[in-house]
């Protein structure tokens, strides 16, 4: 862990970090409004009273499998079980590793090697993918196989999730440190390599306590959560916020606009977060029925490119609601907290808000751009292994980001452009380098670069640009099916593929990506 003890203090004396945690929070609101509704997954509407007996009796079984520390992984959908496991190894003073269900075998391996993790919860099946059949394969190889515990369908070989619960068992559970690592989040880098960010109960309550002083939430306000409960973002507005808020969270385990604005209306629900596609699909779906959702306060747009004319729209049409664009990462999660305030709604589209408890500097970069280098109370408190940390961090212990910006203002922030590799596609981090490596293998691919490309659905899409070997190019399907066979993740494929005779390249031999990518939006060879 990177500590500073000054920093720590402050974080102390302002109340953005506490002596209590997340533990402390639940078993206070199962005694003090035992009926409260804290999720709701479908037809299950879970109060606090069964959350906390269903939690700490899972959290017993936990400590019969395993010593306190351990890291325990659930690759989950959007399920209320997830918010139960979740805080289950919370309070058996064990670290949760949240994995995305779109992953598959490559990334699972790696994080379960990585993290050396005891136990996997895993759904038996899921949108048509075999998940008990992949951890047979992944695990086959791993040096230490985890536990295997399988939720709603056949268990097969491994322990059926029903019968876990079922366990008698009994015992005394830890005294937690509020300043302990209880959660680690893999994201991805320009490496192809993804990386252990850990997070503590503190750096998480100063994250909710910051949306709760700048993003409009009120007890009995309601969350819908369509983002990934295994992304820092999902995370937070489904396990955190009901016990450290006092708001309910309606889980979506797959985004539907239709479906989200019946729950929206009918909930009703006063909070919406989730990168662009989301809010752009609801907002064509909301036009097409004239509906306004009067009951919305607030909607936080991020995770990916936001077209200023999107927020514009959805201002005008959610007349009721503050639509915004923030800007974060899982190291610092809501770095800035957008723009909220009735007469700051000019910058909402216009930039991506200003600092809430985050300290934001430019490095020094070209004319008014620079590197954005953030700490605060609510960041990581290391990678995993500390030399991925090496040039991450500067001798103020501030984080670079990797990302471009400008001030506005000299208050709001503007984030221009990235110095890192990385493409984001509906929110999520796609790493080039990784699938670059995995193409290099291809039969056809001579040379290959990943380059990320604007798009109006999605925020960016990936485009593979390739020498061929024999002038026979690959196609799109062809690439696909090949990543696929390697066990690579569908939503890191390739949309488009671009035949180059040479890559443009610099006298180190690094290929020019952004003279790639500057020529192919110019020529509109992928539009």
């Amino acid at each position: 862990m990177r500590w500073d003890a000054g920093r720590a203090e402050a974080a102390y004396r302002d109340g953005w970090w506490v002596r209590e945690t997340l533990a402390d929070s639940l078993e206070r609101e199962a005694r003090e409004s035992p009926d409260r509704i804290l999720l709701v997954d479908g037809d299950i509407h879970l109060c606090a009273r069964e959350a906390h007996h269903r939690v700490t009796h899972l959290a017993q079984i936990l400590l019969d499998r395993t010593p306190t520390g351990s890291v325990v992984s659930f690759m989950l959908p959007n399920w209320h079980e997830a918010a139960l496991i979740y805080h289950a190894i919370t309070l058996a003073g064990m670290v949760a590793h949240p994995i995305l269900p779109s992953l598959r075998d490559q990334e699972l391996w790696f994080m379960l090697s990585d993290s050396r993790s005891r136990l996997l919860f895993i759904p038996s099946a899921y949108r048509g993918h075999d998940y008990v059949e992949m951890v047979k394969r992944v695990t086959g190889d791993l040096p230490q196989a985890p536990d295997v515990i399988v939720l709603r369908g056949d268990a097969g070989e491994y322990i059926a999730y029903s019968d876990l619960e079922r366990s008698t068992v009994s015992g005394s559970l830890p005294h937690l440190d509020p300043d302990a690592v209880r959660l680690i989040m893999y994201t991805s880098g320009t490496t192809g390599r993804s990386k252990g960010v850990l997070h503590t109960h503190n750096t998480l309550h100063a994250l909710l306590m910051q949306i709760g002083q700048h993003w409009l939430v009120e007890p009995g306000d309601t969350f819908l959560v369509p983002s990934p409960i295994s992304h820092i973002g999902g995370s937070i507005y489904a396990f955190e916020a009901p016990l450290l808020l006092g708001t309910a969270a309606i889980l979506m385990d797959q985004w539907n606009p239709e479906a989200a604005l019946f729950l929206a209306t009918t909930t009703p629900c006063t909070h919406i977060c989730g990168a662009t596609p989301f809010l752009q699909s609801l907002l064509d779906v909301a036009e097409r029925v004239d509906e306004h959702l009067p009951d919305l306060k607030l909607f936080v747009c991020g995770g990916a490119s936001v077209p200023p004319s999107l927020i514009k729209a959805a201002t005008a049409h959610f007349s009721g609601a503050c639509v915004t664009r923030v800007y974060g990462s899982t190291e610092v999660p809501v770095t800035t907290v957008g723009c909220t305030g009735h007469n700051e709604l000019g910058y909402a589209a216009t930039t991506d808000g200003r600092s809430g408890i985050a300290e934001i500097r430019l490095a020094d970069g070209a004319g008014d751009v620079g590197e954005i280098l953030v700490r605060g109370p609510q960041m990581l408190v290391g990678y995993l292994h500390g030399e991925a940390e090496s040039e991450v961090f500067d001798n103020q212990g501030f984080y670079r980001t990797g990302d471009l910006g400008r001030w506005i203002d000299d208050k709001y922030l503007v984030v221009s452009g990235r110095v890192k590799d990385i493409i984001i596609r509906n929110g999520e981090n796609i790493s080039p380098k990784e699938i670059e490596d995995l193409l290099m293998e291809h039969p056809q691919i001579k040379e290959v670069a990943i380059v990320g490309l604007p798009d109006a659905r999605t925020g960016e899409r990936a485009c593979a640009v390739v020498v061929v070997k024999g002038g026979i190019a690959p196609d799109v399907n062809t690439l696909a099916q090949f990543l696929d066979q390697r066990g690579l993740a569908k939503f890191k494929f390739p949309e488009d593929v671009v035949v180059r005779n040479v890559l443009p390249k610099n006298e180190a031999g690094k290929v020019l990506k952004h003279q790639l990518r500057t020529d192919l939006i110019q020529s509109g060879e992928t539009s």
